[in-house]
């Protein structure tokens, strides 16, 4: 469920920590953590506050974005999927896409299409839609790319999630 001022207001009460304050513990958190576990919980988290757009001014703010690129190119398959789908719920902002493609985020989100776990080409997938603009379209549309995509697209009742999630973006970016 989506939140705002007044909900959040009520949900923290008094005596709660402010979300800022508790995303901000979050983060460094995630800095201090030595366990790979602990890191994964972590991410997991903050993925899943980056649905919500109440959170994507702090999100930014705190440089989660960034933080889930770097998860990206980690060797750990669960910080890869996790910060996949950060990028993903993210994403969806237009003020959020801007900054991961600023940072250079597409490259990172276009080689997660080759992870072996579904949910990371998933969440790859959902991120390219809303990542795919005027000024990302030429990296995003290239013919190696399409082709990823295409055989998704193909796969049918073989992954239906992942068929739906690439027939979706052919749709909306290719044959409009």
């Amino acid at each position: 469920m989506f939140t705002n001022h007044k909900r959040q207001a009520e949900r923290t009460g008094r005596s709660g920590t402010p979300r800022a304050q508790y995303l901000q513990e979050l983060v460094s958190e995630f800095q201090k953590a030595t366990n790979e576990e602990s890191k994964e919980r972590i991410v997991a988290n903050l993925a899943n506050f980056a649905y919500d757009p109440y959170n994507y001014e702090f999100l930014r703010q705190l440089n989660v974005l960034e933080l889930f690129l770097d998860c990206i190119t980690e060797p750990n398959e669960k910080l890869v999927e996790f910060g996949i789908g950060g990028i993903c719920n993210s994403s969806v902002d237009p003020a959020n896409a801007a900054l991961i493609i600023q940072c250079d985020g597409v490259p990172l989100v276009i080689q997660c299409l080759s992870s072996p776990v579904r949910n990371t080409v998933s969440y790859a997938l959902g991120a390219l839609y809303y990542l795919c603009d005027h000024s990302s379209k030429k990296e995003i549309l290239k013919p190696e790319v399409l082709e990823i995509i295409r055989r998704y697209a193909a796969a049918g009742s073989i992954n239906l999630t992942l068929s739906n999630l690439a027939n979706a973006f052919l749709q909306k970016h290719v044959n409009q």
